[in-house]
């Protein structure tokens, strides 16, 4: 599937989570003398040193502008909370938000959050915040000081011009933001920062992901309307460039708008924002039908199974991170235990991307699915009708269980998000690999003692960089640090795990 626009470049981790908010200026929306500028937000995503965050999440509670003249302006939709899976936006960015906004110039931008949720793996020789050494531990931290961080630096002053785009980014650093205790402080020096995005001109703008409910289908006017999980609908307008993957949808030789029906559940990639704050998508991709259940997560264990059934099943414990359906029985940050028996269908959301040769996530005839799967893929797993039970077999050696045990009909590869050193480059084969004890490499890994931290990563033609110098493999060095989003692989026998890279953003001075 799955935070900064493209702007935010779709990829940037670091455990430290990037909030993004890109503008585009509108006339005459709204009223006023001197026209409005339809404002929007985006988010993307360093703990403790020993400390994996497997999980964060928060609720953006408030995001206001403040003129110059000392007016306020909130960018959230009757100042509704969105609540942001940060770490599902290391290296992307998710659309949160439009607004119209009256032209002039605005001196500060003010964002207030609430009720952080994090999942943990203690790898410290120390007790932290009661999770034992070895373990992995769900943690509701406290806010130490204010919740509220007010922006007031370079770029402010803006001035916001009817028919002129601007854009921000915001970073927020997990490493500065977590305290030793695990607490919260958004108050520390450099926690959040700010700074203004190229001009849409520069960087071909994508203004994030958002996902949602299709309610209705407009197709005199090629669009349609999105219904998100935290309850907001917005308008989405599409071209003639829009394209259309994953669509079990066999009316068209090539999916288009014919193949949106209500109640499906889609994610769409916004690359602009139309005056009175319709969204324009660049990539609409179908998750799910009207009734469906499918949990996106990362693997954290892989199990054995009973060895009377041959090819055995393979037995997974996924930290969930998106639950389309939003139903109670998947809890977003919690453990599900997926059994992937051998008639399950594996295959890859490419979304467009075109894999090199070589590379397969299926199952093996010999081995069943277990030459597949590794710990740190990111996985959509179809539910079964039928199998969920809330009482998992399985308890992992460590930290919290599982909430709830189903088999999978299908299972989906989606792209993974880390960041590490460039350790190796190879032109020949436009690779490199990356992490070992060079430098960091972050979520999830090592999460474990002993964890694979070291991976080879596969370029294309394909494959998007952002601020190198130049922006293509020429511009990759040793001793770089980057920031990988990509589809990772299973290692074959005394390989390393391979990573497919969709995109690659350059960590200046390992900034994170």
């Amino acid at each position: 599937m799955r935070k900064p626009l493209y702007l935010l470049f779709l990829f940037v981790l670091s455990l430290s989570f990037t909030t993004g908010c890109g503008s585009n200026v509108a006339s005459g929306v709204g009223g006023g003398t001197h026209g409005n500028a339809t404002v929007s937000l985006s988010m993307t995503d360093d703990p403790p040193a020993g400390v994996s965050v497997l999980f964060f999440e928060v609720s953006l509670t408030n995001a206001t502008l403040q003129s110059a003249a000392g007016e306020s302006v909130s960018l959230l939709n009757n100042n509704t909370p969105v609540q942001i899976d940060v770490t599902q936006l290391q290296a992307l960015s998710a659309f949160l938000s439009t607004a119209n906004v009256p032209a002039g110039q605005y001196k500060s931008l003010s964002l207030t959050f609430a009720n952080p949720q994090l999942v943990i793996y203690n790898a410290a020789d120390f007790s932290l915040s009661n999770c034992a050494v070895g373990s992995m531990c769900q943690l509701s931290p406290g806010m130490d000081g204010s919740a509220t961080v007010n922006l007031t630096s370079a770029p402010f002053p803006v001035t916001l011009s009817a028919g002129s785009p601007l854009g921000f980014l915001i970073d927020f650093h997990l490493n500065r933001v977590i305290q030793s205790d695990l607490s919260v402080d958004l108050g520390v020096s450099d926690g959040v920062t700010i700074s203004e995005l190229p001009p849409a001109t520069a960087v071909p703008p994508r203004f994030g992901l958002l996902t949602g409910t299709v309610e209705s289908v407009d197709g005199a006017s090629k669009s349609f309307t999105l219904h998100t999980a935290w309850g907001w609908t917005f308008t989405i307008d599409t071209t003639s460039s829009t394209t259309y993957n994953n669509f079990p949808c066999t009316s068209q030789t090539v999916p288009n708008m014919a193949c949106l029906a209500p109640g499906e559940i889609v994610q769409v990639q916004i690359v602009g924002v139309a005056s009175g704050g319709a969204l324009t998508a660049s990539q609409v991709r179908y998750v799910q039908a009207q009734g469906a259940q499918t949990v996106e997560g990362t693997v954290l264990e892989i199990f054995p199974s009973p060895a009377t059934l041959v090819p055995a099943p393979v037995t997974l414990v996924m930290m969930a991170h998106q639950n389309p359906a939003a139903s109670t029985t998947f809890p977003i940050g919690g453990l599900v235990e997926v059994i992937v028996p051998p008639a399950a269908t594996l295959s890859i959301d490419a979304n467009g991307f075109t894999m090199p040769s070589g590379v397969e996530f299926a199952n093996n005839s010999q081995n069943g699915a277990w030459a597949a799967f590794t710990v740190g893929q990111n996985l959509t797993v179809a539910v079964k009708s039928g199998s969920v039970s809330m009482n998992p077999p399985i308890t992992p050696p460590s930290g919290i269980g599982p909430k709830v045990v189903f088999t999978a009909s299908s299972v989906e590869l989606e792209p993974s998000q880390m960041t590490g050193a460039a350790t190796a480059v190879d032109d020949s084969t436009q690779s490199f690999t990356f992490g070992a004890n060079t430098g960091p490499v972050f979520f999830p890994w090592p999460w474990r003692p002993n964890a694979v931290n070291s991976f080879n990563v596969l370029t294309t033609g394909q494959t998007g960089y952002i601020g190198f110098t130049p922006n293509s493999f020429d511009g990759l060095a040793t001793g770089q640090v980057v920031s990988v989003n990509g589809w990772l692989f299973a290692p074959a026998s005394g390989s390393l795990p391979q990573i497919v890279a969709q995109g690659l953003l350059l960590r200046p001075n390992a900034a994170f």
